[in-house]
């Protein structure tokens, strides 16, 4: 039984608190103990990166990166130790979790270009004799709030970015999944870096509001669920604080009927069904056109029940289970309402069990055809392996649909036909837009994008908006008259 310590001043800490289990969702087996961490456990670890600031971000910013490569050496290096990690604490099948550290390490290599991205601009002669500057600072001491289905690519969206401006990282993982960013940290600790650079608090609900409130956290970055997205951002603002918060989604995919049916059938099962549907950019509809509904609702079904479901760590699995039973249930529970609202259950996963793992939180690929233009199920994130099907007479009409969500974080096109793409890149109201894509993630040195109910703040995670989020401007105005120089 592992008990989980809080990082701090770049020491382990005892946190002698109540504490919550960590459950491997393929086993329900108990993997560690994680700490609720109080203000004073909070104040401890702030106050250490306070201090820490006030030299850090005096370090030369190619001196700050060095740490930076070598941080992407050890996670190289221990990259199959980190992917064991996530697949027990989240169900993850390994290829899926290796494949989450991969962009998480992407995020860390655009880091290392900070020397270039956080360079400021300058006009010589605004006025006979006047020069103006604009460079950027650090903020000081930042925090990130993380969920558990991507625990290490989503810290990695905020830590290499925060630190190599100049800031002091706290990181507060999911209790779900705490033992990954755990590890991120004590790697990061490995390459040398300055006592208190980077700190970890472990905790809940309670200790992200100690985190929020404390007057020495400069800015809170945050992903998770829209309810909590919008409480976070609206306290955080209260008290003054930089924030931006990644909230839910309710993905369409059009497909049209000139799309490649078997092309465009493993790419959505794939969306749909990876990593148990459990990222912010899953398919969640699946909006067909036309001649394209008959030919895809059958495509799509077979591929739900042959889709290999079972222990994220045995190899041929496609894919593992959901976080926790009361996620699952949740999920069944959403199916039921779905079907009572006229919805029909095509695929049903609810029923079936992995041999020799009876007690994980295991649902099946669920297709939910002909869903009724009320129903919850298109307006609730349901954040699992179901995929609900409405079909519409044609492109105009299955982009008014997308635009009609709360949502906006994710739309996807399939399509031949070159005209029909630009029309729906460019009328549809969402961040991430895929072209015969299942998943639009953008490569690290994009922002991770997201309007309206999907994300609250003004600048995104990743590339040159995180630069953005974790420096403040300062311009300078300086004048040096010749004749000044003569008078001593």
């Amino acid at each position: 039984m592992i008990e989980l310590k809080n990082c701090s001043n770049g020491e382990w800490v005892t946190v002698k608190s109540s504490s919550l289990d960590v459950i491997n969702p393929a086993t329900s087996e108990v993997l560690a103990q994680v700490p609720i961490s109080s203000e004073d456990h909070v104040e401890s670890v702030v106050q250490h990166a306070r201090e820490a600031f006030v030299q850090w971000r005096r370090t030369p910013v190619t001196d700050r990166i060095q740490y930076l490569f070598r941080y992407k050496q050890l996670l190289e290096e221990n990259l199959e130790e980190l992917a064991n990690t996530i697949s027990l604490e989240s169900g993850k099948t390994l290829a899926e979790a290796s494949g989450e550290i991969r962009r998480g390490i992407e995020n860390v290599e655009v880091a290392c270009g900070m020397p270039i991205l956080m360079q400021g601009y300058n006009n010589e002669d605004i006025a006979p004799g006047i020069d103006e500057h604009l460079f950027r600072q650090p903020l000081g001491v930042v925090a990130a709030i993380t969920p558990f289905n991507f625990p290490a690519m989503i810290p990695l969206w905020f830590l290499p970015y925060a630190i190599a401006c100049g800031n002091c990282f706290i990181l507060k993982p999911s209790e779900k999944t705490p033992l990954t960013g755990a590890r991120l940290i004590e790697l990061l600790l490995e390459t040398g870096i300055p006592e208190g650079v980077v700190g970890l608090v472990h905790g809940a609900a309670d200790t992200v509001k100690c985190m929020i409130q404390h007057p020495g956290v400069r800015a809170i970055s945050f992903v998770g669920s829209t309810p909590v997205a919008r409480a976070v951002y609206a306290e955080a603002s209260r008290y003054g604080k930089r924030v931006q918060c990644q909230g839910g989604a309710k993905n369409p995919l059009v497909i049209l009927p000139d799309a490649d049916l078997e092309m465009t059938t493993q790419i959505v099962a794939d969306s749909a069904f990876g990593c148990a549907g459990q990222r912010c950019l899953a398919a969640s509809l699946a909006i067909t056109v036309g001649d394209a509904t008959g030919p895809f609702r059958e495509a799509i079904s077979d591929a739900a029940q042959s889709r290999n479901v079972g222990c994220g760590q045995q190899t041929g699995v496609e894919m593992g289970p959901v976080i926790n039973n009361a996620s699952r249930e949740r999920l069944s529970s959403a199916i039921e309402a779905g079907v009572v609202s006229g919805a029909n259950c095509v695929v049903d996963g609810r029923d079936r069990q992995v041999a020799e793992y009876e007690a994980g939180s295991f649902l099946f690929p669920t297709v939910l055809d002909q869903v009724p233009p009320g129903s919850d199920l298109l307006k609730t994130e349901l954040f699992g392996p179901v995929l609900g099907m409405m079909e519409v007479p044609d492109v105009d009409a299955a982009i008014q649909l997308v635009n009609s969500g709360q949502f906006g974080n994710m739309a996807c096109l399939f399509t031949t036909d070159g005209a029909a793409a630009r029309k729906f890149r460019y009328d549809a109201n969402v961040g991430n837009i895929g072209i015969n894509l299942g998943v639009a993630a953008p490569m690290a040195f994009f922002p991770f994008s997201g309007w309206r109910d999907s994300f609250f703040g003004d600048l995104h995670a990743q590339g040159r908006h995180g630069v953005e989020f974790y420096t403040e401007t300062k311009v300078v105005v300086e004048r040096w008259p010749d004749n000044w120089s003569r008078k001593f």
